[in-house]
């Protein structure tokens, strides 16, 4: 996987923590008041702490959960471990990555692990 991939992946895992965040702020009046109270910063930066417990209380779990996989998706870049299967240690193909930036699995092992927990 080259560079300009894990580049353009980055700023796609960034954007996607951005969108939740935007969602977040127009449709909790609670979450917006918790974001305006912080340092003056941009979304992304805001984005990229960690979820403070009050935070969490606004946050629904679906969006709980698509945060941290997305904050696991971002250490993995840093330590050189994103697009690698968290099962089997196999590359998660491109296309897979595009469609879920912060997939763990590929697809083999995702759809191994559905069938289990079925």
């Amino acid at each position: 996987m080259d560079n300009e991939f894990k580049e353009r992946m980055e700023k796609a895992l960034f954007d996607l923590k951005e969108e939740i965040i935007n969602n977040l702020i127009s449709e909790n009046d609670s979450f917006k008041s918790l974001v305006e109270d912080i340092d003056p910063k941009d979304l992304v930066d805001i984005a990229a702490d960690d979820i403070d417990r009050k935070m969490l209380e606004t946050v629904s779990s679906q969006d709980i959960k698509r945060l941290r996989l997305i904050d696991s998706a971002l250490s993995r870049i840093k330590n050189g471990r994103y697009g690698l299967c968290m099962k089997c240690g196999k590359k998660i193909p491109e296309e897979r990555l595009t469609a879920i930036p912060y997939a763990l699995m590929c697809i083999a092992c995702k759809t191994s692990d559905e069938k289990m927990n079925r």
